[in-house]
Parts: structure tokens; C-alpha cells; sequence
């Protein structure tokens, strides 16, 4: 692959991981410890990620248990999950949270399903703006050492990236809105 290529590739993968990081938050019905990924706590004054201030386990298919290192942070844990948007209510036994996962309804299953291919088209106009840029930066090589066909080698080269990306994003949203719909 031509170096001028891989710039715009390594853009690409770049997005393809934003998305997956993106998807995994969903929550398809049952419990998924990456819900927790985006919620911090407040450490000793510095916000940190609920997973370095506590061990998160699935125990049961649809619930997560959270086991703090220190029992203080029980309540700034809670309090962090209740603000959050993953719509959960913990369940605070005095040494432990326990987040009970609800069988989602069709409704929210396809709400869901929608969100994810809203993330995805998303993702899809990230790939394309990259390619805009790197066919507006080959345009720029007219007049230089690289031939009118180099250019035009280079453009066909970023095209076919584009479409492995797309696919590959396609990919990924078809699996997630299949996970999520699946009961």
C-alpha cells in the first residue's frame, strides 16, 4: 500500500474502533460490565472509572455486581450510575451494588436497533469525510512529481479502502442489531 494510503487508513481504523468502543456501551438485555465504561466516580477529587475503584463481576446473565475496594465509595458509586444515562437503578447492600439488568421490551429492543444504525451512519460519513480529504490532498499532487495517473491510482487505492470500511461498518451494525433484537 502506497504511504500516502495508509494515513487515511490508520483514519479509518481509528473510526471502525470508535464505533466498536460506541456499541459495546449498548446494552442488548443482558448484563455487559462496558455499560460502566463512560461513568466515573470521584476518587479523592479525581474522577476515575468505576472498574479502577472497584471489581465488577456478572454473576447472573442480566445483573452486574460491583464490589468496591474501599466500602466508602459505595455511595459515590451509586450516586455516579444513578446520574449516568445507562437508566438503571443500583441496589446498594451495604457492601456491594447490584445493577438488575430488565428484559428490554420490543419497543426499546428497536429503539435501540435504530440508535445503533445511527451510530453507524455516523461512522459511514466519518470514512467518506476522510476519503474527501485525501482526494482533496491528492489533487493538490497535480503539477508535482506524480503523474495525472498516479493521482488517479491513488483515488481508485482510497475508494477501495472506503468501501472495505464501509462494509466493515456495515458488518458491525448488522451483528449489534441482531444481538439486540435477538430475546
Amino acid at each position: 500500500m502506497d504511504e500516502k494510503l495508509v494515513v487515511y487508513d490508520n483514519k479509518m481504523t481509528k473510526t471502525i474502533n470508535n464505533l466498536d468502543s460506541e456499541l459495546v456501551t449498548i446494552r442488548a438485555g443482558r448484563a455487559n460490565p462496558h455499560v460502566l465504561d463512560k461513568i466515573v466516580v470521584d476518587y479523592y477529587g479525581a474522577p476515575t472509572p468505576i472498574q479502577q475503584v472497584a471489581n465488577v463481576s456478572v454473576p447472573e446473565a442480566r445483573m452486574i455486581q460491583i464490589q468496591p475496594w474501599e466500602k466508602s465509595m459505595l455511595k459515590a458509586i451509586e450516586k455516579a450510575i444513578l446520574t449516568s444515562d445507562i437508566g438503571i437503578n443500583p441496589t446498594n447492600d451495604g457492601s456491594s451494588i447490584r445493577l438488575v439488568f430488565p428484559e428490554l421490551t420490543e419497543e426499546r429492543r428497536k429503539e435501540l436497533a435504530k440508535d445503533v444504525k445511527k451510530k453507524g451512519e455516523a461512522a459511514k460519513v466519518a470514512v467518506r469525510n476522510i476519503r474527501r480529504d485525501g482526494n482533496v490532498a491528492f489533487k493538490k499532487l497535480k503539477g508535482t512529481e506524480i503523474s495525472e495517473d498516479g493521482i488517479k491510482d491513488l483515488e481508485d487505492g482510497l475508494q477501495k479502502i472506503t468501501d472495505k470500511y464501509i462494509e466493515k461498518i456495515d458488518k458491525m451494525v448488522e451483528a449489534k442489531s441482531k444481538e439486540i433484537m435477538t430475546v
